[in-house]
This record gives structure tokens, sequence and C-alpha cells, in this order.
């Protein structure tokens, strides 16, 4: 089993517990924002969506420039948008990672704006530290957002106070 196929896996476990949430998310208060500065809630959720494309852009490319990169956010409006983005966005990661060798995982991935690098590392390392690790910061932020609301939250990694069957 290579490094990628273990990821995909720990990412298709992942996954499922992200559409639990995005299955629970009020649409009809999709503009709201616990604070000023915050993303709305809308926002937040196409924002995690999309998320998985950058583990399919880590392992197709050997750099992302942003000065280079036309980039337009996704806008879901309903759950059934939101989840067929998020459907279509794990797709595309499972099949990267699934057939990236370990060779290629090791080999360095650059973030840049133009001149200014942000970071260099192995694309393995670029797996954990940006792209899965951002997905489950902005997945948690998304679980603070439910509770504000009042939405009861499912077992994630254990039971919640709303959910106490256990693991989700």
């Amino acid at each position: 089993m290579t490094i990628g196929q273990i990821l995909a896996g720990e990412l298709q476990h992942e996954a499922a517990a992200t559409k639990k949430m995005f299955e629970l998310l009020p649409f009809d208060k999709a503009t709201w924002k616990p604070h000023e500065k915050s993303m709305t809630l809308g926002h937040l959720a196409s924002h995690i969506a999309e998320l998985p494309l950058w583990i399919s852009l880590t392992v197709e490319m050997d750099e992302l420039d942003f000065s280079k990169f036309d980039y337009k956010p996704s806008d879901a409006k309903t759950t059934e948008e939101l989840i067929a983005k998020f459907d279509e966005s794990m797709k595309k990661a499972v099949n990267a990672l699934s057939n990236c060798s370990d060779e290629e995982m090791m080999k360095n991935w650059t973030l840049r704006n133009g001149e200014t690098v942000y970071f260099t590392m192995p694309r393995a390392q670029v797996m954990r530290g940006m792209n899965y690790n951002h997905l489950f910061h902005h997945r948690g932020q998304l679980s603070v957002y439910l509770r504000m609301l009042n939405v009861p939250l499912p077992a994630v990694y254990g039971p919640t106070a709303d959910d106490t069957s256990g693991m989700g």
C-alpha cells in the first residue's frame, strides 16, 4: 500500500463526518456569521466542500502560484449542491492520491505568490500540514457555527452532547 492510498483511506473516513455536518446545515441562515471578521455559514461550508480539490492540485502540480491561479470560489445554495460539490472534490482527491507513487509523494511541492515563496516541502507533508489540517480546521469551525445556531451536532470522533451514539 502506498502513502497516497493510506491518505486516501483516511480522507474517505473523514468525509463521512463532514457530510453529516453538511446534511444539518440550515441554508436559510447561509448569510449568518458569528463575528464581523468571520466567513458566513454558506461561504464556510462551500469552502470546505472544495478543499479536497487542493489535494488533487498538490498531486498533479509541482507548485501552486497564486499569481497565476484563476480561483473562483464556489457558492452552494442548497444542501444538495454542497454535497455534490464535496463528492466531486473528494472523487478527484481520492483518485489523485490513490494513483500517486511514494516517489512522487516525497518530491517537493511549493506554494507561492509570484516571487514570494510561502513554503517548499515534500507532497506528503503538504497533505498533512496544509491540506488535511486546513480541511479539519474549517470543519471544526463549522461545528462551532452549528452549535451557535442550536443545530444538534453529530458524533465525529466520539459522542457529542447531542449524539451519544459514539463514533459517527
